[in-house]
């Protein structure tokens, strides 16, 4: 990872000035998305200054990317924005470089910082209202030529299955489960004859601003798209799961009274297999891989714990659209002991003592990256050998023949499953199985994400008729 200072070149800071007629500029960086860079730009002129953000990503597109050129996502931007959306204006987009100038959005971004639980509510169905406005656009009267036209919503399903295919077959490497998923999401296409919406992809929390309870403005419509409504129903619930968003079968509820389109629990589930699969799509080799970490990445703690959390959920999804409601797995008793353990403890508070001691912030979040990779090795000195003996002799019970490694075994398992000499339910039901392992190892780097799965759809309803509700971030996935 380069530790050069970012900076927003002479050529991009000449047409911001063109464009404002500024006599001046000045530029603050801000977080912002996870693959583009985010600036605050006021622009000076004799009048006064004006208030802009700017959307910046000195790289050039990859064809391959899932993600929008930063053009594409102005030009889906500015139609929704005619129509009434409540997304900021577009100024201009940059005619060769991946640059956008927009309005900027007052408020704040992270909903989890919303103390008042009042305001929260406010707040989430807020967005909940402006998500449904969003979805009775009919996508047909969207004009965005980069898009096409909008047509049958199976149609732009296989088209994303489709790419999700080439990302595949452009990795150097077998990717198993994930061409397994892909198959099955292809077999599977929900018979659904409404009309296409604008999918945001994403959408939720983290990807909208707020201010005293209403909603500023949606953001980030990289991965926004044509298709059903029930895939944005599906991106929320993923998003749900990493910043839990008030009573999500209520919210649910509203969007359905407010949209039109009634909640078909058959086809979230579909498109949240759907969504991590596209997700998966982007690094394909992520998906097979047990502790999934980025070489020489100083945050590799955090892609640890955020790779288990999604390869556990989209094996919860493909479980669920095949129909398998639970898998039984015998972990290793938490008192079995290594004889390093003494040694990854001092590891830990060391690092713990590091944090404590540094006020950088960027510095504190790679120390305490760094102790989530030492408390997943000690796991894995701990019990690794006990969960993957077991899951050899299990997957060795499937196929006739003892795998060398779990990784090979679980390759062998899925090219077994395509050829039909394994059947599916046996096939999930054995990745599932492992998955549960994976996560047993990962469980302490984790802390709270290992409690965490797909929120609930609906309220469970108690004998008396009464409706209850369980927080989706202290639901366990259960052994």
């Amino acid at each position: 990872m380069s530790g050069e200072r970012p900076e927003v070149t002479a050529e991009v800071r000449q047409w911001i000035t063109d464009v404002t007629g500024a006599d001046d500029l000045t530029l603050t960086q801000v977080s912002g998305g996870a693959s583009r860079q985010a600036w605050f730009v006021d622009a000076h002129t004799g009048a006064g200054s004006r208030e802009l953000f700017l959307r910046y990503d000195p790289r050039e597109p990859d064809p391959h990317s899932v993600f929008h050129p930063l053009q594409v996502e102005a030009e889906i931007m500015a139609e929704l924005h005619r129509h009434g959306v409540t997304v900021p204006k577009v100024i201009a987009a940059h005619p060769v470089r991946q640059a956008v100038l927009l309005e900027r959005a007052g408020g704040e971004t992270w909903f989890r910082l919303i103390e008042d639980p009042d305001e929260q509510v406010r707040t989430a169905r807020d967005f909940i209202a402006k998500l449904a406005a969003l979805h009775r656009i009919d996508a047909a009267d969207l004009t965005i030529p980069s898009l096409g036209t909008a047509g049958p919503v199976a149609g732009h399903v296989r088209d994303e299955i489709a790419a999700m295919r080439r990302r595949v077959a452009a990795y150097p490497k077998p990717a198993p489960l994930l061409t397994f998923c892909i198959d099955w999401l292809e077999r599977n296409i929900p018979d659904y004859d409404g009309p296409a919406v604008m999918v945001q992809g994403d959408t939720g929390p983290g990807n909208f601003m707020y201010a005293d309870g209403i909603v500023t403005a949606v953001v980030d419509w990289e991965l926004a798209h044509f298709g059903d409504p029930m895939d944005d129903i599906a991106w929320l619930s993923l998003r749900t799961v990493q910043d839990t968003f008030t009573d999500f079968p209520a919210r649910l509820a509203e969007y359905a009274q407010l949209s039109g389109h009634p909640i078909d629990e058959g086809r979230v589930w579909y498109y949240r297999l759907f969504a991590e699969t596209r997700l998966a799509s982007m690094s394909p080799g992520s998906i097979d891989t047990r502790a999934s970490v980025p070489p020489r990445s100083p945050d590799a703690g955090n892609s640890l714990i955020y790779g288990m959390l999604h390869r556990r959920l989209l094996v919860e999804a493909l479980a669920h659209v095949v129909g398998i409601p639970e898998v039984h797995v015998d972990l290793p008793d938490d008192g079995t002991a290594s004889q390093y353990s003494h040694v990854y403890d001092a590891t830990a508070a060391a690092l713990s003592a590091s944090v404590d001691r540094s006020s950088d912030a960027l510095a504190q979040r790679y120390v305490k990256g760094a102790a989530r990779l030492v408390k997943y090795l000690a796991e894995v000195d701990r019990a690794g050998a006990i969960v993957d003996a077991e899951e050899i002799a299990e997957i060795a019970a499937l196929l006739g023949a003892t795998p060398a490694s779990v990784q090979q075994g679980r390759a062998a398992l899925a090219d077994a499953a395509g050829r039909g000499a394994v059947s599916e339910a046996d096939y999930v039901a054995a990745v599932w199985r492992g998955i549960k392992r994976d996560d047993y190892l990962t469980r302490t780097a984790s802390g709270a994400l290992a409690r965490r799965t797909w929120p609930a759809l609906t309220h469970p309803t108690d004998e008396g008729g009464r409706d209850r509700w369980v927080s989706p971030s202290v639901t366990t996935t259960g052994n």
